[in-house]
């Protein structure tokens, strides 16, 4: 979505960019469950995007790091993030 509306660019577009994500990165996948809907509520970003909030709680709760090429999600300090 944030490619289609202009805000991010992924080289080749979305599937390139997460297939490239996948062969430079381990991925595993992160339910979303309760533990990750609760922490939820903790979550301070400068915007109010649920999404995001829901992205950060996820990669908090799993221990993960967060593959985004989001700046506004990147520039988080608290938050682990990588992009290609």
């Amino acid at each position: 979505m944030l490619e289609e509306r202009g805000r991010v660019s992924l080289d080749g577009g979305l599937v390139a960019w997460v297939e490239a994500a996948g062969r430079s990165f381990p991925v595993r996948d992160a339910p979303l469950n309760r533990e990750v809907a609760v922490a939820t509520r903790g979550i301070e970003l400068p915007h109010r995007d649920p999404a995001d909030r829901f992205l950060a709680a996820t990669a908090l709760v799993y221990g993960l790091t967060l593959v985004t090429v989001d700046e506004r999600l990147s520039s988080a300090r608290w938050l682990p993030t990588r992009s290609t």
